[in-house]
């Protein structure tokens, strides 16, 4: 198999019940080769904790833009610049709508519309709001763009349905990432890479590193919350 040998990975958490899988997804990149640092929602620490995520990846769980003042008002800038890629996965209905267009009102959100990194989307969500037009226009959107989409799969879904919305399973997400033709590191206009047949756009540019902001770990510290099965923000 192929690695990801000295690739920065940031991934992103949104608030779905397949938030769970993330912790998954840590360790296989992790193995792949890839350093992970995680950004969360506010509604995805109703599914998993920030304290399980931190624990995996070896590095705090960035949640706030401003939570700490202490830090430079830039912080997602530098998170923007130090990731070869963004993964976000679960992708929910609404951060898919908020990124396709172009809000930046979380520290997630304004990752993606500040970073030149690659960004690859795994959306999770329930069956009729994957088929809603709104829904496939706003993914339509990203692929123009050159946002990358992993799936949905079809099969049975948290709220008892049957349909297409389950996110990709994490070895599957890997298995794309780490394939010869997906990832090079940055967009590049004159490199192509291909993530289920559709033709993208990397390139490369200079990384830096800076001291970020992180969020609390010491609330919601069970695992996962699965009162609710529906995915918000």
């Amino acid at each position: 198999m192929a690695s990801l040998d000295g690739k920065q990975a940031l991934l992103g958490v949104t608030g779905g019940i397949a938030a769970y899988k993330s912790a998954e997804l840590i360790r296989l990149l992790q193995r792949a080769g890839a350093e992970v640092k995680v950004v969360m929602t506010e509604s995805a620490k109703e599914f998993i904790t920030p304290l399980t995520l931190e624990t995996l990846s070896g590095h705090p769980v960035y949640c706030d833009m401003f939570q700490s003042r202490n830090l430079p008002a830039t912080h997602h800038i530098s998170l923007a610049r130090w990731t070869d890629m963004v993964l976000i996965a679960p992708a929910t209905a609404n951060f898919i709508a908020r990124v396709a267009n172009g809000f930046a009102n979380d520290l997630l959100s304004t990752i993606c519309l500040s970073t030149e990194a690659e960004i690859i989307l795994a959306p999770a969500m329930n069956r009729c709001m994957w088929h809603n037009k709104i829904t496939q226009q706003n993914v339509s959107e990203l692929k123009n763009r050159h946002y990358k989409i992993i799936g949905p799969e079809e099969g049975e879904q948290a709220c008892g349905e049957i349909g297409i919305g389950r996110m990709t399973e994490p070895e599957e997400i890997l298995k794309q990432l780490v394939s010869p033709k997906s990832l090079s590191g940055k967009k590049d206009n004159n490199q192509l890479s291909f993530i289920n047949g559709r033709d993208e756009i990397e390139s490369k540019i200079p990384t830096r590193t800076g001291r970020l902001n992180f969020c609390s770990t010491k609330k919601n510290r069970s695992v996962i919350n699965t009162k609710e099965i529906n995915s918000k923000e």
